[in-house]
């Protein structure tokens, strides 16, 4: 499915009178970003398929490309992003031709950080009231308590659980808050995370999925995109460095490396080419 056909930046000229108009009348900024990111590029651009792939060295402006996209389809997004005052200048002046479905998002690898340490978070705040629980059994175990009215029961119930034949301290804690979170690995969480995000009949916007990945599990999502794509409705637009994710069934990559800008086989870029002679260098030893 097709969602968004054409995304434009616009040319060296558009920008740069832009820019010199925002600082004339701008006294409070920081940087320029994105427009330096964009420095060396003309007019570009670019046509997309049900997936599509942005690729790139750091610097390439694969993810700043995708957060433009992003913002002038007011896509939805859970974390953060650089930018700068002249952000919102520079999304005004890109061109995009299609219509992004409800539930389309912006996905990224810090999402799932930020999952990580939501969950690291709860766990440490679990333990802090797992200490304060064996302070409060072994007080119980000690006070002698006894009732005296029905105001006392809650109490008392504590008093019973603690100091029971078969009460112990770490029976008495994990009846009151149970078990720590289980915390998966970073790979099956940032698995999980795009898996679960990813609806029927949307447009998402993936930047570097593959971080935390194992090689298994990226060819899982590879899978995993490739189907979404094919048979429920989805388009997919992601920004990689990853081999097995550029590797992917009919997707389009843009190898943003280039000037101009060029669509190119997967098997040619240098970054796969590098990975290519390294384990042609080291065939004998399979």
């Amino acid at each position: 499915m097709i969602y968004l056909s054409h995304f434009t930046l616009p040319s060296q000229g558009r920008r740069e009178s832009l820019l010199e108009r925002l600082v004339n009348n701008r006294t409070c900024y920081s940087n320029f970003y994105p427009f330096q990111v964009f420095d060396n590029w003309e007019e570009e651009t670019f046509s997309f398929e049900s997936i599509t792939v942005l690729y790139g060295g750091n610097g390439s402006g694969k993810t700043t490309l995708l957060n433009l996209i992003g913002e002038n389809l007011r896509l939805e997004r859970r974390s953060v992003f650089n930018r700068s005052s002249f952000f919102g200048d520079f999304v005004d002046l890109c061109r995009a031709e299609g219509q992004a479905p409800a539930g389309s998002a912006v996905l990224t690898s810090d999402d799932v950080f930020d999952d990580l340490l939501d969950l690291r978070n709860l766990n440490q705040g679990i333990d802090r009231e797992r200490t304060e629980l064996l302070a409060e059994y072994k007080d119980l175990r000690e006070s002698g308590f006894r009732m005296t009215s029905l105001d006392d029961y809650d109490q008392l119930k504590k008093v019973v659980r603690a100091t029971g034949k078969k009460a112990s301290g770490s029976a008495y804690v994990k009846e009151s808050i149970g078990k720590n979170v289980r915390g998966r690995s970073n790979g099956e969480t940032a698995f999980r995370y795009f898996t679960d995000q990813i609806k029927e009949d949307a447009l998402y916007l993936l930047d570097e999925p593959e971080n935390s990945l194992s090689v298994q599990r990226q060819r899982e999502l590879a899978k995993f995109l490739e189907d979404s794509a094919r048979f429920f409705g989805c388009q997919i637009i992601l920004a990689t460095h990853s081999p097995i994710l550029l590797a992917m069934k009919g997707a389009r990559v843009y190898d943003l490396d280039q000037r101009p800008i060029q669509v190119r086989k997967w098997t040619d870029l240098p970054a796969v080419r590098g990975w290519y002679e390294f384990f042609r260098e080291h065939e004998n030893e399979f």
